[in-house]
């Protein structure tokens, strides 16, 4: 039987990297393809594999007619940034998702891509892939977009599948510490303290690295697929945990640090990579919890193995392993906002998100 190949588009970001070196340990033929806004941002070396210089703008059926699998990462994931509305920002990766997945639908390729549990935005209750959707940020709504876009172009030949994934967290070749348990981990281990911008009492649910990349293997792997979009919650029940309590696991894995809480009255420039503009007053509206029997139902062979606890504690390892310092720990190619910006300030990237030559 001969070894599936595989096109990662948006290699060089945090999952990207993680699930190439993943794939390739377990013996996938896995390429690349990124435009290379945060190829910098690098905490240990990844694994080499060929790479596509191309954006997922201007992929063509050329392109990827060799490959079994293409895995749609490339987009973006944060707030507008500089004077863009939310349509240049986010129009654009809504139009590609479709094209990219219109060509794998003509060529025969399996389509899967990343979505996000922050779709569910605020809610009560546990809620399942049948539950209301309430995008609170441009990044959900987007997520959802492209998702009933799949939904559109699915039929009984083409069924790509929809991973709604919880708050990942884990370590990656090309970390991001601007997700919230990497964030209060390197807080923790650099500064022996956690600084929380909010109160801590929103709900979310977190996902481990490598579950997600298990996850994507098991999609790759999956022989019987009905048709019609495929949308799974990626997590674990028992991950569904206020950030309060994360911040006080991390604490009780890491004795002599302190818990503490961001005011806006004493921010420090240092402070902007850890301030998130969606919380007001202490409170994040995003609250919600998200169940994930379905996909432990019917993604074959997958079970999330990494509950918060057990995460925090390799994660931690981790880092001290790889001696994180606080220089490290703030370098701005880790916080997609900060870099992105600062891409775009200096103008080596256009409006358009295009480098300039």
């Amino acid at each position: 039987m001969s070894q599936k190949k595989i096109l990662i588009v948006g290699s060089q970001g945090y999952l990207g990297s993680r699930l190439t070196d993943f794939l390739t340990e377990k013996g996938y033929l896995c390429t690349g393809a990124d435009i290379g806004f945060f190829r910098n941002g690098v905490l240990y070396e990844p694994r080499s594999v060929p790479v596509i210089n191309k954006e997922a703008r201007t992929l063509k059926e050329k392109d990827i007619e060799n490959f079994d699998v293409l895995i749609l990462f490339a987009g973006i994931s944060n707030d507008p940034f500089g004077n863009l509305s939310t349509e240049v920002i986010y129009d654009p990766t809504r139009a590609y998702a479709l094209s990219i997945a219109n060509m794998c639908k003509k060529l025969g390729i399996r389509f899967v891509f990343p979505s996000s549990c922050s779709v569910y935005g605020i809610a009560d209750g546990m809620l399942n892939e049948l539950g209301p959707t309430n995008p609170k940020t441009s990044y959900s709504l987007n997520k959802l977009q492209i998702e009933q876009d799949l939904a559109q172009i699915s039929d009984n030949d083409f069924s790509p599948i929809a991973l709604r994934l919880a708050t990942v967290f884990g370590l990656s070749p090309r970390i991001r510490f601007d997700v919230v348990i990497n964030m209060l981990c390197g807080m923790a281990v650099t500064q022996k303290k956690i600084i929380l911008n909010s109160d801590g009492q929103a709900w979310r649910p977190h996902v481990d690295i490598d579950d997600v990349c298990q996850a994507f293997t098991r999609c790759i792997e999956w022989k019987d697929l009905s048709g019609g979009l495929k949308v799974m919650n990626v997590g674990r029940n028992d991950n569904n945990v206020r950030i309060i309590d994360v911040a006080k696991t991390i604490i009780n894995c890491l004795p002599g640090s302190e818990l503490q809480f961001l005011s806006a009255k004493n921010l420090t420039p240092e402070d902007e990579l850890v301030v998130d503009k969606k919380i007001h007053d202490g409170v994040d509206s995003r609250t919600y919890q998200v169940n994930f029997d379905k996909v432990h139902e019917e993604l074959p062979g997958f079970t999330a193995e990494w509950n918060i606890e057990k995460g925090v504690d390799r994660l931690v390892e981790g880092l001290q392993r790889l001696q994180l310092d606080e220089n490290k720990f703030k370098q701005k190619d880790f916080y997609r906002l900060q870099q992105i910006n600062h891409l775009y300030v200096t103008k080596q990237i256009s409006e358009e998100l295009f480098w300039n030559l």
